[in-house]
Order: structure tokens, then sequence, then C-alpha cells
């Protein structure tokens, strides 16, 4: 049994794909940002970051796992249903490259995107603000245009299966589809969104968090 706090469309996007995907007993408990529920004592006891997501992983007879990290979140679903192949086993070459892109797409992809959406937090005056904007697209417009690349002739971002990496893509990508060159518009990443758009565990989690995949259809 899984707990999931999340809120709509952040970065708990990622791991609700997944716990839909594993077809997993699992609760959603929603926190609140507009009222920054996240900085509330009662749930920086479980995540002293005070940022969305936590997963509370109640195993049997086991002091429960709490996990914040929403990349980390995302391995550890994984990791913890092998036959699920979201993951390469350890051993197989595609892991390494799983670690690639999941390590890129958090690590690069995310953190702009968060420089991006929130420039104040920066300390900025107005324009200051303005040009961050323009040049925080730009580099995460040259980011998307590497993933396309990737995916030339490919229905996945590793290996012929269906891993956590692509989960992780979709919910970036559905960030940054207000960019002046969002996803949707690379020739390689549209075809293999529209693909995943089509995924059971993709239309139930936006339907839960009421997000429309209508561009994907």
């Amino acid at each position: 049994m899984y707990q999931l706090y999340y809120f709509p469309l952040n970065a708990s996007m990622a791991p609700h794909f997944i716990l839909e995907e594993l077809g997993e007993s699992f609760e959603l408990v929603k926190v609140d940002r507009k009222s920054n529920g996240q900085k509330s004592a009662e749930y920086l006891a479980l995540n002293p970051l005070g940022r969305i997501p936590t997963l509370i992983d109640k195993e049997n007879g086991q002091e429960d796992l709490v996990i914040f990290e929403s990349a980390a979140i995302c391995i550890h679903l994984a990791e913890s249903h092998p036959s699920s192949q979201l993951i390469p086993k350890v051993g197989e070459r595609d892991r390494a490259k799983f670690f690639q892109w999941m390590m890129y797409l958090t690590n690069t992809v995310q953190a702009e995107l968060m420089v991006y959406f929130y420039p104040e937090k920066y300390g900025v005056d107005s324009k200051a603000a303005t040009d961050i904007l323009n040049s925080q697209e730009q580099k995460i417009t040259a980011m998307f245009a590497l993933l396309d690349k990737e995916l030339v002739n490919r229905d996945f971002l590793i290996g012929d299966n269906l891993t956590a990496c692509d989960y992780f893509l979709f919910m970036l990508a559905i960030w940054a589809d207000e960019l002046k060159k969002p996803p949707l518009a690379f020739e390689n990443l549209s075809r293999y969104l529209c693909q995943l758009a089509k995924r059971d565990a993709i239309i139930k989690t936006c339907r839960t968090e009421k997000f429309s995949l209508k561009d994907y259809l």
C-alpha cells in the first residue's frame, strides 16, 4: 500500500503515472499548495524540504518508508516492482542509460524549468526577470531538441520498453506546453508523446488531476 502526497500537475505527476501503471493499491493525499500546505508542521514532519511529492511505502510488518524527491520515488517504485520492467535490471546495458536520462530529466530539464517558472526567487527586478525567461526558454527548447533527436525512430527513451523515464519526460512535457516551441512542436517528441498519451495510466492520472489530453489526440 502506498500513499502519495500530491498536488495536481506538480512533480508528483510522474509518480502518479507510475502508480497507475503498476496497478498497485495506493491513496492520493492532496497537499494544498494554494494555502502552503507543504509548509505545514504535519507535512514538514514527513518531508523537511517542504516540497511535493512525498511517498509513504507501507510495507507489511515494517516501519513505513518515507521518500521525497520525484525522481527518487519513481526509481523506488520501479525497483520495487521488477516485473513491470520500468527500470532495466542490474547488469543490463540499458540500466546505465536509464540513470543517465533520469538524471538529465530531473537535474537539468526540471531544474531549468523551475528557474523559468520562478525567476522572482532570484531577487531580480521585472526587466531582469524577463531576460531570465527569454534565456531559460532558449535553454529548455534546446534540451527538448536534444530529446527529439534521441527519439528518432524510437518508441521509448531507453531500449524497447517503457520505463519510468518516459513517464517523467511526459510530465515535463506537460509543464513546457506553453513555450513558444513546445514539445509537441517537435516531430519525434510529438509522435512519442501522443503515443504515450494513449496509455491507461496517463489517461487515468490526467483525468484525476484535471489535465486535458486533447492536444495529444
